[in-house]
């Protein structure tokens, strides 16, 4: 349920939440985060959050907001512990955040302390530019900036008692924004007395103390946060931390070393160990927990991966207003191709796109949920806050169906759904599909209106090493062999990555941008070709050419130009495809050009 102040009484504080547990049972001395090669008890991150706190305590009163642009690392989870044991709200940022959404987060929050590496420094200087605001507070972490501090000068001399705070249950003890992919990030407020929600799901996946739990997303990321950092030290595990960003060498490499038992990450990633080979490695198959959220888990990622480690991936589905996965697989039940079911802590139910029940299995419908660890709405966000909440429901915009079994599909998201010729088709259908292709490395669909105003498919392909024209037919002969007519896309692009948010999740809303604004055949016609005939007649560089464009940067360019009736000379200056547009006029112009208006 959304938790108010006024709902919420008795002394709690987040941080004791967290560490409590630990401490109350003596085992302070225990390691609670390996760090390069650094072990911190949990004594040291008690002392450390005090410190923390004590240090910011002039500069934060109850309720203020202090931002966290920081790499993963022990001074990380000091400082978002400290924060919230002195009643402040700590509110972690990703570090891939632009300048722009910086800019933003900076005013919307009205953050009185900022703590940044200095990797991100460019980021908070052109953010500064932007906007003119900067907190009363900037603490530079390994750097200098005009008008900063040090980290280290603010934390020098701070006392490590515990500050004198009293927090309750209601009270906001971290926000946490979107990822602004849709429009500007939303600050999720999530309060002191929701952490022990989870504590059924660490009992489920066996954390506990002896255990080591790593991450490969980042700490700023919910799925992380609650599960990694808030649930492994909760639950007395050991979480293991990585500052950098990942890649699969580095993220094997932490495997290695460390040995964790329980490892969380995104398909994304999964499949980026496997197509590079190391999930081979011996050091993956110790691994006694795979979990898996962010998106949907192919059937046959999951597949390749049990095959490569003899372990299997545990999906689940989770979201930054509820911190904890909502529907998912457990250790013991989970079915490959399926989400899972709901958890026991979260009351779940579909609803169909006008808000009705679903009551027919296989029926789509949006998952709205109950459970403690919902945020309390969005900051300064009135509408959106009653658009998602309602009498203690939360509207996650995930589609489901149903087997008769009880087993529940993700479809994707309700705004991702798409009529097509009066039926409704789930875009994940299509794109699990595609992946069983082999060479298929990642399919994503979406959808955009033609010029007719119909609503058509577009799949979008990463096929490292593979022959387009080849892979081409082969992906075309399975969907017709498996799918409904309607539910095959007519345009199938082959791409070099799928672009992705921080947090790994395909940019969609991207991938239609660049289908509404694919200048490619309008260039074709502004050079006297006919797309559809250069399609046929050179059906191999077509494609090349559709791919270029997809992940060209230069729309804008594009379109002015054309706007503007330039010469072919003014594209070559910036068009990725100007040689094959010169192949393309010196070889196709007498078969495929003449009949072909310019302009």
């Amino acid at each position: 349920m959304s938790v108010t102040p006024e709902g919420c009484a008795g002394t709690i504080n987040a941080a004791d939440e967290i560490l409590g547990p630990s401490l109350a049972a003596g085992r302070g001395g225990d390691a609670a985060i390996l760090f390069k090669d650094q072990t911190i008890t949990f004594d040291d991150l008690d002392a450390a959050a005090n410190r923390f706190g004590n240090a910011l305590k002039p500069y934060l009163g109850k309720g203020d907001r202090a931002l966290l642009v920081l790499k993963d690392s022990p001074d990380f989870v000091g400082a978002f512990l400290g924060i919230m044991r002195i009643g402040a709200v700590a509110v972690p940022i990703s570090t891939r955040l632009t300048a722009e959404d910086l800019a933003f987060v900076l005013i919307d929050s009205g953050a009185k302390v900022l703590l940044v590496d200095d990797d991100f420094l460019p980021q908070y200087r052109r953010a500064i530019e932007i906007n003119g605001r900067r907190p009363d507070l900037v603490a530079v972490r390994g750097g200098e900036i005009e008008g900063a501090r040090k980290l280290e000068d603010v934390l020098a001399g701070a006392a490590t008692d515990r500050p004198a705070v009293t927090t309750v249950a209601g009270d906001p003890a971290f926000w946490l924004y979107s990822s602004g992919t849709t429009g500007r990030p939303k600050g999720a407020i999530h309060v002191h007395g929701n952490l022990s929600t989870g504590d059924r799901f660490l009992e489920i996946f066996g954390f506990g103390p002896g255990q080591r739990v790593f991450s490969s997303s980042k700490l700023f990321f919910a799925y992380a946060l609650g599960h990694v950092l808030l649930g492994g030290l909760r639950s007395g595990s050991t979480i293991i931390l990585f500052d950098g960003w990942p890649d699969g060498e580095a993220i094997a490499d932490m495997v290695e070393r460390y040995r964790p038992t329980i490892m969380a990450s995104v398909p994304a990633f999964y499949r980026l160990l496997l197509r590079d080979a190391l999930a081979e490695q011996p050091c993956f198959k110790g691994v006694r927990r795979y979990i898996s959220a962010g998106e949907a888990l192919p059937e046959s990622l999951y597949s390749r991966w049990l095959e490569a480690t003899g372990v299997p991936i545990t999906e689940g589905i989770g979201a930054t207003e509820t911190i904890w996965l909502m529907v998912g697989g457990t250790p013991t039940a989970h079915k490959p191709g399926a989400t899972g079911k709901p958890f026991p802590y979260c009351e779940a139910k579909l609803l169909d796109l006008d808000d009705r029940p679903v009551t027919s299995p296989e029926e789509p419908g949006v998952l709205w949920v109950r459970m403690n660890s919902l945020c309390r709405g969005y900051w300064q966000q009135p509408q959106k806050t009653a658009a998602a909440f309602r009498d203690g429901w939360y509207r996650t915009g995930d589609v489901f169906v149903v087997d008769r079994d009880g087993w529940w599909f993700h479809q994707g998201r309700a705004d991702d759904l798409l009529k097509i010729s009066g039926q409704w088709v789930s875009p994940s259908e299509i794109e699990e599909c595609a992946v069983t292709v082999r060479g298929v490395a990642e399919a994503i669909v979406v959808g955009a209106q033609d010029e007719d105003g119909l609503v058509r498919l577009t799949l979008f392909l990463v096929a490292p090493g593979e022959d387009p024209d080849a892979l081409y037919q082969k992906v075309q002969d399975k969907l017709l062999g498996t799918l409904s007519k309607y539910k095959c896309p007519r345009r199938i692009v082959f791409m070099e990555a799928i672009p992705r948010t921080a947090t790994g999740k395909a940019r969609r809303f991207q991938l239609r941008n660049w289908i509404s604004k694919n200048l490619m055949p309008r260039l074709l016609r502004h050079i006297g070709l006919d797309p559809a005939m250069v399609e046929k007649e050179a059906p191999q560089l077509f494609r090349h050419m559709q791919s270029k464009c997809a992940m060209c940067d230069s729309h804008d360019n594009c379109a002015a130009a054309l706007d503007e009736d330039a010469d072919f000379e003014v594209f070559s200056e910036f068009c990725p495809n100007a040689s094959e547009f010169v192949t393309l006029r010196r070889g196709l112009a007498d078969t495929a050009g003449r009949s072909a208006p310019a302009g």
